[in-house]
């Protein structure tokens, strides 16, 4: 089943306007099919993560699809970033893609007489071992996405590069032959996109949810990682991503991308940003939101919400406060 529209992106019956991280035929383009677009909403490619996003904080857009995690290679270092900073934004949803790369070329082409290649970085580390195997000399040449290579190999011909690994709909709109099916090395691969909007109403909380959070440390001091991540395993809360990136201040200075397992509107998850807002410099809220694959959360008996209103209500009553 298709996620829901969330409220986030209620425009009072107007034409929702949708970025994505292009050309057309991204695996990104086949998240935001994959999410439930209405076939009314308008669909706008970028070349960038920071150029969808940026036409989301001035308002060209009212939502973008971007990558934000790969099975295989880990956090898109450009999401990350451009969530980290700038104009506060949000995730309203995340869609999970398997992946599935070819090689193709332009018609004619043998596979023994490609010399280069040409895809995004994620792609390129998630085929290594079958060009090694199968074209142990052919060079590298990075390209903005998978679908801009295999674009790029049916304008003018001039690309630097003899083949695409590309998703099998990028071949197939740009009119090149496949040369090779299913060449990544993992085979269960995945990628999980994330669907970004401006801060406005929650999505629900479903049971399954999952929340993301930025975390900026006031100062670099021994312990400082574990007082942060003890704001969470003291309130049974489960890390689900954790990342460490640099602020771009100086030689040594990281924030922590963390994705947890609960909503905001929980309790234990409510408690603690409360503790995390004390001991850190700044806590970006980037969302909570249901988590794709639809797992709900465990939770122990000691960190219900009714464990800590309990809690709450005794403490009230030792203050003489009315509970």
């Amino acid at each position: 089943m298709s996620p829901a529209v969330p409220p986030a992106l209620s425009l009072d019956g107007a034409t929702t306007r949708y970025g994505y991280l292009g050309p057309e035929g991204t695996f990104t383009q086949m998240a935001l099919h994959a999410w439930g677009a209405a076939r009314d909403a308008v669909h706008h490619p970028f070349g960038s993560v920071d150029a969808a996003l940026g036409a989301l904080r001035s308002g060209e857009i009212d939502a973008a699809m971007v990558p934000i995690e790969n099975s295989v290679e880990g956090g898109v270092s450009a999401t990350l970033d451009a969530l980290a900073s700038g104009e506060p934004l949000v995730v309203v949803g995340e869609v999970l893609v398997p992946i599935t790369f070819v090689l193709a070329a332009r018609p004619g082409m043998p596979l023994a007489d490609v010399r280069a290649v040409g895809t995004h970085s994620h792609a390129w580390a998630q085929v290594r071992g079958w060009m090694g195997t199968h074209l142990p000399h052919a060079a590298y040449v990075p390209t903005l996405s998978t679908a801009a290579a295999a674009a790029g190999l049916s304008e003018d011909g001039s690309a630097a590069y003899d083949a695409a690994v590309c998703a099998p709909v990028a071949a197939a709109n740009h009119g090149l032959e496949v040369l090779a099916e299913d060449i990544g090395d993992m085979s269960s691969a995945v990628t999980r996109f994330v669907l970004v909007a401006k801060p406005g109403t929650l999505p629900e909380r479903t049971g399954a949810d999952k929340t993301t959070l930025v975390l900026y440390q006031r100062d670099d001091h021994p312990g400082g990682l574990l007082e942060l991540l003890e704001q969470f395993a003291v309130r049974g809360i489960n890390m689900s991503r954790l990342e460490s990136r640099p602020t771009k201040e100086s030689m040594g200075r990281y924030c922590f991308s963390i994705d947890i397992e609960g909503h905001v509107l929980d309790e234990r998850v409510g408690e603690a940003l409360m503790g995390l807002k004390r001991v850190c410099a700044e806590v970006r809220f980037l969302g909570s939101y249901p988590r794709a694959d639809g797992t709900e959360v465990r939770v122990s008996d000691s960190t219900t919400d009714e464990s800590f209103t309990d809690a709450r209500a005794w403490l009230h009553s030792l203050r003489g406060l009315p509970g």
